[in-house]
């Protein structure tokens, strides 16, 4: 069988979850079958090093999207892509004007990943993308909550929509558990024996609510000996530190930036927390389970509820309630070790669930009936 040319766009390979969702679907996707391409804007990204050699990598040279409309169709044309598979609103745009403008017969599968809309003018924002999202082959959503979302706000029709979870590459989490360590500069903070050790990870931005989880730590920390670990940055650095102060923690607050490797950080703790107010899946949560930690998160729809499973697999709380948060922290805190590793190893097996090796497949599913589609 001959093998079909899928081209990947996206602006960079940066930090960001849907950089790492692409990097996991590259990677793993049957080399017999399909010949992957990436093509991004011309930004340096920080996965860039660890996409497999074999993959066509291709940089634009533009750093506008709105000026890779025509320089990504020359793209599609040379490289006789058979489909052009994109992500993130915005990004999908771009992608179906560069395949109309390409002339040729690729088909577009756009990935959305976010639970969007409510107010009026995004309602109306979402709309204009769904009249463009209808020309494309396909539609991929990354949790069933987003999926209805796209047919409540985009108005597009069920039957062309597919709900496929994000891929989480357990193969590589391990490797990067066994033979890292954490940085030199922050190995202190996981020395202090007696310190319970509760991590986040995320966007400093206000859908993530680092707010909620520092006043819920603040209560943590009046009742049992605790530090706060929180990977990623963002706009609200200032104000959370600000609110660390406030709360009278600042000097228990560790503001590490963004790691590469977030996983060997994950495995040291004592408990994973997300305090976002939505997620259209909350990879960080599968990622975490995978690690052997277990969590807490809000009960930020639609994904986290279906990654945890309606708190089958973490504890959940209320959006914004920082007493509930510390209540479900301290009831994780205080289990026995028996307790731990049964929460633990039901995390695990939930992890598996979402195995790249397992979600890639349908992904290729979703390529194949696609490229049926143009054959027939």
């Amino acid at each position: 069988m001959e093998k079909k040319k899928v081209l990947f766009f996206i602006y960079q390979m940066g930090a960001g979850g849907a950089a790492r969702t692409l990097l996991n679907i590259i990677n793993n996707l049957d080399r017999t079958k399909f010949t992957p391409i990436l093509v991004t804007l011309n930004y340096n990204g920080s996965y860039e090093e660890y996409i497999k050699s074999d993959v066509t990598f291709i940089k634009l040279d533009t750093k506008r999207l709105r000026s890779a409309i025509f320089p990504l169709a020359k793209v599609i044309r040379e490289e006789k892509a058979a489909i052009v598979f994109s992500t993130i609103p915005n990004y999908n745009t771009i992608a179906i004007l560069a395949n109309l403008f390409s002339f040729t017969g690729a088909k577009n599968i756009v990935r959305e990943a976010a639970y969007l809309g409510g107010s009026p003018s995004e309602n109306m924002k979402l709309l204009a993308y769904g009249m463009l999202y209808k020309l494309s082959s396909k539609v991929i959503a990354l949790s069933e909550g987003v999926k209805e979302n796209i047919i409540k706000r985009y108005k597009i029709k069920p039957k062309k929509i597919k709900v496929i979870y994000n891929p989480v590459d357990l193969d590589s989490i391990k490797k990067n558990i066994e033979h890292e360590e954490v940085a030199n500069e922050h190995q202190a903070i996981f020395k202090e024996e007696d310190a319970k050790i509760i991590i986040t990870a995320g966007r400093l931005v206000k859908d993530k609510d680092h707010e909620t989880l520092i006043r819920a730590f603040a209560k943590v920390n009046e009742r049992i000996t605790a530090k706060l670990v929180i990977l990623g940055e963002g706009e609200l650095e200032e104000d959370l530190k600000r609110t660390a102060y406030n709360q009278n923690v600042l000097d228990k607050v560790h503001f590490i930036g963004f790691q590469q490797n977030p996983y060997i950080y994950f495995k040291q703790a004592d408990v994973f927390v997300l305090s976002s107010k939505r997620e259209g899946f909350g990879h960080v949560l599968a990622e975490a389970l995978a690690t052997g930690v277990p969590v807490v998160s809000t009960n930020c729809k639609p994904g986290a509820q279906e990654v945890l499973n309606y708190g089958e697999f973490g504890r959940m709380c209320e959006v914004g309630n920082a007493e509930e948060m510390a209540a479900k922290i301290n009831e994780i805190l205080n289990l026995n070790e028996e307790q731990t590793a049964q929460i633990i190893d039901k995390g695990l097996g939930r992890a598996n669930e979402f195995n790249a090796k397992k979600i890639v497949k349908q992904y290729e599913e979703a390529f194949n009936q696609t490229i049926d589609q143009i054959e027939k």
